[in-house]
């Protein structure tokens, strides 16, 4: 028996899915840092803001339309996407286009978060907002040995299949090869005819598209604030752990997290999940700096 009465081994199994959903999550947000990180070798701290966005476009499509959840997500999505095409053109393009120092791109980064919160505070306030019941959270019996979600479980199919997309397009499409060529070398990219600031904007929107998605989800999951762009903490921390700029470690990372904050929960104490992530971030750094499955660059921010 567990601290609460149950059988251990069901309170392991439901942990184990709830740790699966809320590292799935992660994935998709982490894999955005690391689609970025990858073709222009800075960790884009702006991407909480995207998450943000998303949240708030579904939140009053939601009550626009009439609580329909097709129509909110896809709104959120072209909209954290294409916010994230500005924040590039408006932000990072003038830096980049003059210096090849990526430290300035990450203090841009961070301006750009800064800016993104308030702007939100100002104009919406910075109450906490709960999206309508449009997502069922009624719970599930799992093959008879666990109870979890419904919600959990949607979560955690809706990222395996927008991360199923995302490598049908990088492996499958004219530009997802040129993004993954890109991640190699992008000034050979460019010179054999790739249009690197095209190529940069897809991978901006892309990246933006799925923090949309863990927005909406961790909308859900926590309720709605200027400030939830701070969990992506957790989601780069992941990317860090995997390896910046692998988007299979963005995956692994995530998992791996996500079962470790769940489990910590689980059977210890929910206070001491932090703990447990930057506990794992400084292991990671001290024992395998470039992560699970990162490569050796010559500089790394």
């Amino acid at each position: 028996m567990d601290k609460d009465g149950e059988p251990v081994l069901d309170t392991l199994l439901q942990q184990v899915i709830n740790g699966l959903s809320l590292g799935s999550v992660y994935a998709l947000i982490a894999v955005g840092y690391s689609l970025v990180y990858s073709i222009l070798l800075f960790s884009n701290f702006a991407h909480g803001g995207f998450l943000v966005i998303g949240g708030y476009i579904c939140y009053y499509t939601l009550a626009a339309v009439g609580h329909n959840i097709w129509v909110a997500s896809l709104l959120a999505l072209l909209g954290a996407g294409a916010s994230a095409v500005l924040v590039e053109k408006v932000a990072y393009k003038p830096i980049r286009e003059r210096t090849n120092v990526t430290l300035y791109l990450l203090i841009a980064s961070m301006g750009m978060s800064i800016v993104i919160e308030n702007i939100f505070v100002v104009t919406v306030g910075g109450r906490f907002r709960a999206l309508p019941p449009v997502i069922p959270m009624n719970p599930v019996n799992v093959f008879g040995l666990a109870t979890t979600s419904a919600f959990d479980i949607l979560s955690l199919v809706m990222a395996i299949l927008f991360l199923s997309g995302l490598q049908i397009f990088l492996s499958r499409t004219k530009w997802g090869l040129a993004i993954r060529a890109a991640s190699y070398d992008l000034r050979t990219a460019g010179l054999m005819g790739v249009n690197v600031n095209k190529l940069i904007s897809i991978v901006f929107f892309v990246a933006g598209l799925l923090a949309a998605v863990g927005g909406i989800f961790l909308s859900v999951r926590y309720t709605l604030y200027p400030q939830l762009g701070l969990i992506t903490i957790k989601a780069f921390v992941a990317a860090v752990i995997g390896g910046l700029g692998s988007l299979p470690g963005a995956v692994v990372g995530s998992l791996i997290l996500g079962l470790a904050e769940m489990l910590t929960a689980g059977f210890i104490s929910s206070q001491m999940r932090d703990i447990v992530v930057f506990g794992m971030l400084v292991l990671t750094l001290l024992w395998r700096p470039t992560g699970l499955f990162g490569k050796h660059v010559a500089e790394k921010v």
